[in-house]
Parts: C-alpha cells; sequence; structure tokens
C-alpha cells in the first residue's frame, strides 16, 4: 500500500514537471474563473446586506428618536394604526433589534459603529403597506408620520430597492456567466492536460498494461494531478479573494459617513464560506476534467 502511495505521488508531480507550461495555465484559468465566482456570491451577500431592512414586504421605515416613551412610542403606533386601509401591519424594532441591524448596514464604517450605543441608537417602525396600495398615498404617509413628534426621519423603499435590485441583477448575472465560462475553460484545460501527459507516456503505459497493471492503478495518478490543478486554482483564487475583500473593506472605510456603501462590506465570516465553497468548485472540475480525459485516452 505504501509503495503504491509513493508511486502515485512521485507519478503525479513528475507529470507536473512536465507539462509545466500547460500545468499553469490551467491553474491560472482555474485561479481566475473561481475568483469570479467567489465575487459573484460576495457581491451577492453585500447587495443582500442593503436590502436587509426591507425583508418582510416593508415599504417604509420610521426611525423615532433615542430614548422615547412609552406614550411617545403609543402616539405614532396609533397613527399606524388608524389607517388599517393603507397599513397592513408594522413592527417596532428595539434598540437592541436596531444595533443588531446597524452592525450588517455599516459594517464599513467602524467608526460611526462604535459610536452606536442601545442609549443613542434611533428605534424603528418597520410599516408593511396594504397590497395595491398607491405608491403616491404611501408618500402622502410618508410626509404625514414625519410630522408627528419624536420622528426624526422616514425612509421609502421604493428609492432604494429599485436601483439596488437592478444593480443586483445587472451584476450578479454576468459576473455569474463571466465564471462558468472561464469555468468551463479551466476543466477544458485540465482535460487537455492530463491528455498530453498520457499520450506522452504512453509507452509506459503499453508497458504497465502488459505487466499487469490494472486500469485505475495508470488511472489515478493522472486523476491526482487534475485534481490538485483544481485544489491549487482554489488555492490561489481564496488568497486572491482576502486581499479584494480585505482592500474593499478598507477602502469603503475612507468613504464619506451615509455613502451608503457600508452595507457592501462583508465581514460576518461569509468570506471564508465562499472560499470553501471555492476549494470544492475547484476540486470538482479538476476531477471532472481530469476523469474524463484519463478515461477516454487511457487505450493507447
Amino acid at each position: 500500500m505504501l509503495s503504491r502511495l509513493r508511486y502515485t505521488l512521485r507519478e503525479t508531480f513528475d507529470s507536473f514537471r512536465r507539462n509545466a507550461t500547460l500545468t499553469l495555465a490551467a491553474i491560472i484559468t482555474a485561479a481566475i474563473s473561481l475568483l469570479g465566482v467567489g465575487l459573484t456570491l460576495l457581491s451577492q451577500k453585500g447587495f443582500d446586506n442593503l436590502l436587509s431592512k426591507w425583508e418582510g414586504g416593508v415599504e417604509m421605515i420610521i426611525f423615532v428618536n433615542a430614548g422615547a416613551s412609552a406614550d411617545q412610542l403609543g402616539v405614532i403606533e396609533g397613527a399606524l394604526g388608524n389607517n388599517p386601509q393603507f397599513v397592513e401591519s408594522f413592527g417596532y424594532c428595539d434598540s437592541q433589534c436596531s444595533l443588531n441591524e446597524a452592525e450588517i448596514v455599516l459594517a464599513g464604517e467602524p467608526g460611526t459603529l462604535e459610536l452606536l450605543t442601545a442609549d443613542n441608537i434611533p428605534t424603528q417602525y418597520k410599516v408593511v403597506p396594504t397590497e395595491g396600495t398607491d405608491v403616491e398615498l404611501l408618500r402622502q404617509l410618508e410626509g404625514a408620520f414625519s410630522e408627528l413628534p419624536n420622528v426624526f426621519n422616514v425612509q421609502f423603499a421604493e428609492d432604494q430597492i429599485s436601483l439596488i435590485g437592478q444593480l443586483q441583477d445587472f451584476f450578479g448575472f454576468r459576473l455569474l456567466l463571466l465564471s462558468v465560462f472561464l469555468l468551463l475553460a479551466a476543466v477544458l484545460l485540465i482535460w487537455n492536460t492530463i491528455r498530453t501527459a498520457i499520450f506522452a507516456r504512453r509507452r509506459e503505459i503499453e508497458v504497465m498494461k502488459l505487466v499487469g497493471a490494472t486500469d485505475w492503478f495508470i488511472r489515478i495518478p493522472f486523476m491526482l494531478e487534475g485534481l490538485l490543478h483544481g485544489i491549487i486554482g482554489g488555492v490561489l483564487a481564496s488568497a486572491g479573494l482576502w486581499a479584494w475583500n480585505s482592500q474593499w473593506t478598507s477602502g469603503v472605510g475612507e468613504f464619506p459617513d451615509g455613502s451608503g456603501f457600508a452595507a457592501l462590506v462583508v465581514t460576518d465570516g461569509y468570506d471564508k464560506q465562499v472560499m470553501l465553497i471555492m476549494l470544492l468548485i475547484g476540486a470538482a472540475a479538476g476531477a471532472i476534467g481530469s476523469g474524463i480525459a484519463a478515461s477516454r485516452f487511457l487505450d493507447v
């Protein structure tokens, strides 16, 4: 068993050396394509962060001054309850809820986030309008609620959701499509690399078969080579994604407060999950490309 393992590893790395140019091309292509996949997933998560406060059909958020008393909150709730024809439901997001949301929305503005506490952060009422409510009527409600005591701001979803949704669809689809094409190119390059390696050693393979070597014994080093192509590409792509995300995070921190880009920063460990996904996709691409080549061209 140990001798077989040594043989497999030796043959795999010898093949790396013999086909250095093709191997390098396959690894670089795999890395670029996987980086594209990672950036797509990361950007979609950033857009989801931007939209997180509008989940559940919320189309209006009423921000209330920190420290408002129960009676003062009751005035706002009464105004919401007096418009059942326009307001289907509403929910109150207290100081802790608002802090949790701020950690997502203001992830790229650590200075601002450090200043927020349960005592000074505004609380929120999230309003879900009745189905079919006219936009102009909602804007009239927005103006009416802005005049209520202890209300310092009212945000309307239409101004943000439409633009963010368009950007998310535009970048997400095109980045993913480009990544898929590049990943297919990586699989084809790995396939061609393994095919070349098999043809270069066809006489050795013939001799091995004559002395009783099975197809799987011959095939495994080639398949391992392709698998390593994908894994190394995934490692390089993960390093690139980490560098990209680190630069983006520090860069957004220098933007003016309230620029709107803070929520596009992903700091909750999701980038590590994306890196794992990239490694798995890379390993799968390498295994598929090498597996097909080793199976198809082994009879030499």
